[in-house]
């Protein structure tokens, strides 16, 4: 099951061009072109329409969420004042499971995921098992002191997952050893590591 589900998150990589996972990353330097035996070949002239669904679905796949919830943020963030693009990755950023991972309690976003939903994860001392859980500047995430003695967390603590992923970014204040971070302002896009050309997402969702 966990062999398969690397491969799909492996070829999903190679497909979009961005490598989702660590593991993608190998791949990625020994076959740097799409899946399937014409991946090699496939470097036709895509269509306009055909680019934009890709930069969306290649956001989509960074958070590993659904098609309704990216929609969902994606009308939230066309209501807020600043330039769409910029809010809707600043809205993503900010969901409980995306900032378990950037904090470095997981490896990839699937393992951050499946942290909130087994409720191992406390906000402000209150079990949140929802992915999706918009964390808000000030808030508090922690792993669960019975939770904390567990393996993957204690790898998590020791620093281990820090060589894959990215630098800790400014808006996030964490002290790894407690498995504690602090959500400490709104990220800005600059600022959040996801690669994705947001301009193509706002006009792949106007068309």
């Amino acid at each position: 099951m966990a062999v398969s589900r690397t491969r799909r998150q492996v070829r999903l990589s190679r497909a979009l061009g961005i490598a989702l996972t660590p593991k993608a990353v190998k791949y990625f330097e020994k076959r740097p072109y799409g899946p399937g035996e014409h991946g090699r070949a496939r470097r036709r002239t895509e269509s306009d329409y055909a680019v934009r669904l890709k930069e969306k679905q290649r956001l989509r796949a960074q958070y590993g969420i659904r098609e309704a919830q990216m929609q969902r943020v994606f009308e939230e963030a066309r209501r807020e004042q600043a330039l769409t693009g910029e809010s809707l990755v600043e809205l993503l950023e900010m969901r409980l499971d995306a900032l378990v991972l950037r904090s470095g309690f997981a490896r990839t976003i699937a393992q951050a995921r499946q942290a909130v939903v087994h409720r191992h994860i406390l906000v402000d001392g209150k079990l949140v098992d929802r992915p999706s859980f918009r964390v808000k500047p000030g808030q508090v995430i922690q792993v669960k002191p019975k939770s904390q003695a567990m393996t993957p967390f204690q790898v998590a603590a020791a620093g281990a997952h820090r060589d894959v992923l990215p630098n800790l970014p400014a808006y996030l204040d964490v002290e790894l050893t407690k498995l504690r971070a602090e959500l400490v302002r709104r990220p800005k896009r600059a600022e959040v590591p996801v690669t994705c050309e947001v301009q193509l997402v706002v006009e792949y969702y106007s068309r």
